[in-house]
């Protein structure tokens, strides 16, 4: 198994992509310890890989208080040991799209960079201050196509503070993976296309979402928007041995969406 007796904290566990990717980690043998604001849903994906065979522990924990998120990995470490891998993947905001910034007030531009920056640095360096004393771990940052959109998409999407936010984090990873590359930690950065099992189900939304799926799958060379297996599927290959050599790199995932030496 990829993960074999690997410690994972992953971060907003709760959310499509945190759940997933938790399912996929305990199949590939990692012990999980997952975090989220909402601890009641937290516990339920917990009690889920459990019942599977899994290895999971639920806690209550905001990612964007820099005290509690390094609380609790002090807590991961002193129980288990180590902490072997760090996945942040709560939401950074991106319902605020679809306005253009001249129509926007500062406070709803910025809210999505200082959040998506915050909980990055907060998670990974909370996680990299027991791997330093260890030589190894991994950190996985998320990030999406908002970092790269071409100028069309840019117009399209009006992505406001979201985009940015992305570009943030994946400097933020670039950043982090220099400084503890010597130490023996590997920092990646997985940049996904949009996924629509994450969108809203909403019939009222219905025909707008068919539009902009439409929109966006037209720009992949796949031919299809990338699914939560896949994210899940890479962040398991990214945090394992298998991956050795990769970091400091933004793991492009969008199916053929952005096309670039990443």
């Amino acid at each position: 198994m990829l993960l074999a007796n690997k410690i994972a904290i992953i971060h907003g566990a709760a959310g499509k992509i945190g759940s997933t990717t938790a399912r996929q980690f305990a199949a590939d043998g990692a012990r999980l310890f997952l975090a989220g604001r909402n601890l009641a849903k937290v516990q339920a994906v917990a009690e889920a890989i459990n019942a599977e065979g899994g290895s999971a522990e639920a806690a209550e924990v905001d990612a964007l208080d820099e005290a509690a998120v390094r609380a609790h990995a002090e807590a991961v470490a002193a129980q288990a040991g180590r902490i072997d891998i760090s996945f942040n993947a709560i939401s950074i905001f991106g319902h605020l799209q679809g306005t253009r910034l001249i129509d926007m007030n500062s406070a709803d531009v910025l809210t999505p960079i200082t959040a998506g920056v915050r909980t990055h640095l907060f998670t990974g360096v909370a996680a990299a201050r027991h791997m330093v004393s260890q030589g190894s771990g991994v950190i996985l940052t998320l990030s999406s196509t908002g970092a790269h959109l071409s100028g069309r998409d840019q117009m399209e999407h009006s992505a406001g503070g979201f985009g940015i936010a992305c570009t943030a984090i994946e400097a933020l990873s670039r950043t982090l993976a220099a400084e503890l590359g010597p130490k023996g930690i590997r920092v990646v950065c997985l940049r996904s296309e949009a996924i629509p099992e994450t969108w809203p189900a909403a019939p009222e939304h219905a025909e707008l979402v068919r539009e902009i799926k439409a929109y966006m799958t037209a720009g992949t060379i796949l031919g299809r928007m990338t699914t939560l297996a896949e994210v899940a599927n890479a962040a398991a290959f990214a945090a394992s041995d298998r991956a050795s050599a990769i970091s400091g790199a933004i793991m492009n995932l969008t199916c053929g969406s952005v096309m670039d030496a990443d």
